[in-house]
């Protein structure tokens, strides 16, 4: 039987006495109430108090060791409990109680945990509660292997005390008898002896505690008697072994029904005695009680392998069930994969709070189990406000379309939540594929991808995986992801295409062209990553590259001059509104000794529309330091013509699309050749010189001439060619 412990305060000196202790003190007097009077353990308060306050610092510290120690620390800490003489089960059901919920990393903890005295534990003891839940489950491992060794040290005394008597049955058989009934008597885990046959001779009173019959009628019945139903064929092939002589003994976890009909697990270890002779002359049973700690195990099992929040399978559950349907399907199959994200849940917990949210993930999680529940389909929790829905075996997509919708309906019913009422929707990436096509990790990325689309279109929106699209979004990330190197190496090229004088066709500057030598897919042009660098960031460090490479070739080639041609260089949106533009330029052209009227910087309508002080400031002082600033593309954006007299320009190029119309002299469209002469004459009237875009024929060449356009670009012109080959360029046609 339990006692209480030793000297136990009374409440009102355990509340005064709290107050004053620091928070692991206040935790360790909490964990001491609660352990009080589960087993018997010979310690005053305040030294058991002492006891817990050591093991939690050591849990504590354990938390900032590297994971592979911290569950050597939580056991050690379960075994100290068992040899301080806590060896009732109750114990390690109020020890998890205490650590679980009042502990580090749990809500308590994190938010305002409270000792018995009414103390709070502060945040920052508060962990992570993954690890803590890992070190608390730590002790209930130790406390249980403890336990168990406890009990097979009984058992060894018992055998002992039985070899011990039958070896001096003929010095001391009284004596040795004795001995052998003290420990029979006395022991705390169930024994019974048997003969071959199998007839109960018999039991201690720990076993008839433990099982519920008398012993009269333990003596009346056979061990077959008390066989489980759900005993496994192993069982009984063990026993025979034994009571053959076979083996010595064997030990398994098992099942006895008690007299009230319930249940009980217990540890058990049969084994044979043998006479003087060797002969077996008896079975000895030692059984111990473990259903407390199966139940703890299970639960912990379950916890391991389920959300806390939700009760749904968690991420390692499903990607194990994952694993598995792709091991037991076979290659021609299909399977699919609904992968979900509420809409704008962070602005939830931020305005509603993260309990509200947290109700919500519940209500979105019993919604989504309804619609698959019927189906025989599982889903799971990744983390966060991702759910995601697994269909073996499927048809096609279109059976997957139809569950996304069916999902996405469910998920945007509102909900009650505390009085409020709370409107959510999500989006589903959709992927169905062949087995024998993919992996599973290549699925949950595909799935993962395809929820991206999804996002990207809009609220409450499904998108459906098409591996055409997953290739070309795979292709930008490895470029975006290879461009910084390409930078900081010689990968990236700077080829140039020549701008002509139509009056007479000499050189009126050449504009500078990116180019990417890539290592596997060749010579890419900007539009396969230009528009990456603008997405990541790089595309300053990029643009400020190919300025200096610009500069220094334009000098190579035309030397310092204040006039004849020049270099033009495209400006992107980001690097007009970068801070350091001004610098960037003035030393590139101070690194060339290429002066300032010699460069020429391309900007777009958009860029320039709307500018706000700093893009102005820049235009200005650009302006001002004698570098040429040209509208590229005019005609595409806004062709807002207020802004052209406002800003500090010096060239307009007109984009391409105008001179579709002027291809065949004799086919002209008089409506375009009208409206790029009017162009070109309010450009002149403001002052601007007029490049035309696009040129690809004579008979453009010869309409342009016309109507004094002042230079044309394009193929017919010239096309953009590496350094080595433009030196022909440099000479009239």
């Amino acid at each position: 039987m339990s006692t209480a412990v030793a000297g136990s305060r009374d409440d009102g000196d355990r509340a005064g006495a709290t107050v004053s202790l620091d928070p692991v003190g206040a935790l360790a007097a909490r964990w001491a109430d609660a352990v009080a009077g589960t087993s018997y353990v010979p310690l005053q308060p305040d030294e058991l108090e002492e006891l817990l306050r050591g093991l939690l610092h050591r849990l504590l510290a354990a938390l900032d060791e590297p994971p592979v120690h911290p569950g050597s620390v939580g056991r050690r800490v379960g075994a100290a409990l068992v040899d301080a003489h806590f060896t009732n089960p109750q114990s390690l059901s109020q020890t998890l109680g205490v650590l679980l919920d009042g502990g580090p990393g749990t809500g308590a903890a994190a938010g305002r945990a409270e000792s018995s005295g009414g103390q709070e534990v502060p945040r920052d003891l508060a962990p992570p509660d993954r690890r803590w839940h890992a070190l608390v489950a730590a002790v209930a491992e130790g406390f249980s292997a403890a336990l168990q060794e406890r009990a097979l040290r009984e058992q060894e005394e018992i055998l002992a005390a039985a070899a011990a008597a039958r070896e001096q049955v003929r010095e001391a058989l009284h004596v040795s008898q004795e001995r052998f009934r003290a420990v029979f008597e006395g022991a705390a885990i169930g024994i019974g002896i048997g003969d071959l046959d199998g007839r109960i001779l018999e039991v201690n009173p720990a076993l008839v505690r433990l099982l519920g019959h008398p012993v009269e009628e333990f003596r009346r019945r056979s061990v077959q008697e008390f066989m489980h139903p759900a005993d496994v064929e192993h069982v009984w092939r063990l026993y025979g072994e034994l009571i053959r002589g076979e083996r010595g003994h064997f030990r398994l976890e098992k099942q006895f029904l008690k007299s009230d009909g319930e249940s009980v697990w217990t540890d058990l270890t049969v084994s044979l005695l043998r006479d003087g002779d060797g002969r077996p002359r008896y079975q000895l049973a030692l059984i111990h009680d473990v259903t407390a700690l199966r139940h703890l195990r299970r639960q912990l099992e379950f916890e391991a392998q389920h959300d806390a929040l939700t009760g749904l399978p968690n991420r390692r559950t499903f990607l194990a069930h994952l694993d598995a349907v792709f091991a037991r399907t076979a290659p021609g199959a299909r399977v699919g994969l609904c992968y979900l994200d509420l809409d704008g849940f962070k602005a939830v917990n931020d305005t509603l709070g993260h309990e509200v949210g947290d109700q919500l993930l519940v209500a979105v999680a019993q919604r989504l189990e309804s619609v698959v529940r019927d189906r025989g389909l599982s889903v799971a929790r990744l983390g966060g406000d991702e759910f995601v829905v697994l269909v073996p075996g499927t048809s096609g997509s279109a059976q997957l379309v139809a569950l996304a919708e069916e999902v996405l309906a469910a998920v945007a019913q509102p909900v009650e939540l505390g009085g409020r009422r709370v409107e959510i929707t999500a989006s589903v990436g959709v992927v169905e594929r062949s087995i024998g096509d993919v992996d599973p990790a290549e699925l949950l990325r595909a799935a993962d991808m395809t929820l991206y689309w999804a996002k990207a279109d809009g609220r409450s929106q499904w998108a459906l995986f098409e591996p055409e699209r997953d290739a070309r979004e795979i292709t930008r990330y490895r470029l975006s992801s290879a461009l910084p190197a390409a930078l900081a190496g010689e990968d990236l090229l700077v080829h140039y295409q020549p701008l002509r004088r139509l009056a007479d066709g000499r050189l009126h500057g050449v504009e500078a062209l990116v180019r990417w030598e890539h290592p596997r897919m060749g010579l890419l042009g900007p539009e396969s990553f230009v528009g990456l660098a603008e997405e990541s960031g790089m595309i300053v460090p990029l643009g400020r590259h190919v300025l200096r490479v610009a500069c220094r070739q334009a000098f190579s080639w035309f030397g310092a001059g204040r006039s004849g041609p020049f270099v033009s260089v495209n400006l992107a949106s980001r690097q007009l509104r970068d801070e350091h533009l001004v610098d960037d330029v003035r030393a590139a052209l101070a690194d060339s000794g290429l002066y300032p009227q010699q460069l020429q910087l391309e900007i777009t309508e958009s860029a320039v529309i709307g500018t706000d002080p700093l893009t102005g400031h820049t235009l200005e002082a650009l302006s001002e330091m004698g570098v040429r600033l040209a509208i590229d593309d005019f005609g595409t954006g806004y062709s807002n013509l207020a802004y052209l007299r406002r800003l500090p320009l010096d060239e307009l190029k007109l984009d391409g699309s105008f001179l579709r119309g002027l291809r065949c002299e004799d086919e002209a469209d008089p409506v375009d050749v009208q409206l790029v002469g009017s162009i070109v004459s309010l450009a002149h009237l403001l002052g601007l010189t007029v490049t035309a875009e696009g040129v690809e024929t004579q008979a453009q060449v010869t309409i342009l001439r016309e109507l004094d356009c002042d230079a044309g670009q394009g193929t017919y012109l010239g096309r953009p060619a590496d350094p080595a080959d433009l030196g022909r360029l440099f000479d009239p046609t």
